[in-house]
């Protein structure tokens, strides 16, 4: 019976476990898992809105100076590679591949495979070099944290535009969407 019991006791306490040890690596690392904890819902939430978004509209823009949504999207796969490249050291896939007049499938395709690559670029990366260089970006030299954070802050804002394009064109956007 006491063997019974131990087990039992182990199998309700290893969610707990889990679960702890999940929350002392977000502690060890709290840049890098709050990065990679926002990942997963970016990710859906860019490529269903680029993914609803009809072909025909890819050239969509609200008003004269702005980017068509195509090029939204292309600008997410360009920032995608580069800032996953410079806080992995990873080199970045060539987006020079893409166009913002590309058919819709093939800027989808590029996004899509830009979140990949952040996913694997991601993967291993810590808090322990926030402090180094991550490159230049235009005039700026960037360090590892300085890319973490305008990564998630481009996430959100790209996706906030793209949210803005489906509304002005009648859509709901992704995370407007009743929960099913």
């Amino acid at each position: 019976m006491n063997r019974f019991a131990i087990l039992a006791l182990a199998a309700m306490l290893l969610p707990v476990v889990a679960t702890a040890q999940q929350d002392s690596a977000a502690m060890a690392n709290p840049v890098s898992s709050f990065v990679k904890g926002q990942l997963p819902r970016s990710t859906r939430n860019m490529v269903q809105a680029a993914e609803m978004m009809p072909a025909e509209k890819y050239g969509y823009m609200p008003m004269a100076g702005m980017m068509t949504f195509g090029a939204q999207i292309l600008h997410d796969v360009q920032m995608n590679n580069m800032l996953c490249g410079m806080i992995s050291g990873q080199p970045a896939p060539d987006s020079k591949q893409f166009s913002a007049t590309d058919p819709k499938d093939k800027l989808v395709a590029g996004l899509k495979a830009s979140f990949d690559f952040c996913a694997t670029a991601l993967a291993s990366a810590d808090d322990s070099n926030l402090g180094q260089s991550a490159g230049k970006m235009g005039p700026m030299n960037l360090s590892k944290g300085a890319a973490y954070i305008l990564l998630s802050s481009e996430w959100s804002d790209h996706y906030g535009a793209e949210a803005t394009y489906l509304r002005m064109n009648n859509m709901l956007p992704p995370s407007a969407q009743p929960k099913k």
